[in-house]
Parts: structure tokens; sequence; C-alpha cells
């Protein structure tokens, strides 16, 4: 079985940061990043559409944020894409996933275990 991604019911980073990078990503440069997707921001940087300007939303994000989403080019997707972590992924607490899920209203998420009842080590006397 595998583990609950909360990325697939978020996307809420998709719709608040410009997601930039070198344009060597490209498929033309003999990256992966479709080229019809992305914008020129500066000679040696472009952006995906949609991020280059507030309010954002990738081009490539299916479905409604908060709700179920998708990424339409996930095993195409750009290097700050693949590098963003979700907070608490790796046991690491991300500060911008959680200014994002807040833009949209979500509250951030926890810690695993976070919300688990904690139970005393055996032999601890309990008030």
């Amino acid at each position: 079985m595998s583990e609950y991604n909360p990325c697939l019911d978020c996307g809420a980073c998709c719709g608040y940061f410009r997601v930039s990078f070198f344009w060597g990503e490209c498929q033309s440069a003999g990256g992966v990043v479709p080229d019809d997707l992305v914008v020129q921001i500066n000679p040696s940087r472009v952006a995906m559409i949609g991020t280059d300007a507030k309010p954002c939303r990738c081009v490539s994000l299916q479905g409604e944020i908060g709700t179920q989403v998708a990424c339409t080019i996930y095993a195409n997707r750009s290097s700050p894409c693949r590098e963003f972590q979700a907070s608490w992924e790796g046991g690491l607490h991300n500060p911008s996933c959680d200014d994002a899920r807040a833009a949209y209203g979500l509250p951030p998420l926890t810690p695993p275990g976070a919300n688990e009842p904690h139970w005393p080590d055996e032999g601890a006397e309990v008030a």
C-alpha cells in the first residue's frame, strides 16, 4: 500500500509561486520540459506559463486547488517542481509550503504522528 501524498489534494504551490528555471531544461535544449508550456523571462531563464504574473496558476496544473489536483507533465516537470517538498516530507518543515497553503485557506501540514495521542512509556507514573 502506498503512503498518502498530500500534494494530490493540494496544488497550492502550483498556484502561488513563479516556476522559473534555466532554459536548458526545455526539450529544444535537450531537457524534458515542453517548450510550448514556458515563456521566456530573460535571456537565460523561462517560467511555466501561468506563473509569470500574479495571480498565478501553472498551465500544467489540472483540478481544483485544495480538493484534487494533478500535474499534467509530472514526468517532465522542471527542477523547481522536482525539488519543492511538502512540509514534513522527509521529516523537514517547509515554510514555503505553509505559505502557499495559507494563501488558499488551507491549514499547514503537520508532522506525521502529530495528531496521534501520546501514550506514556511503559512503567512511567501517570498522575
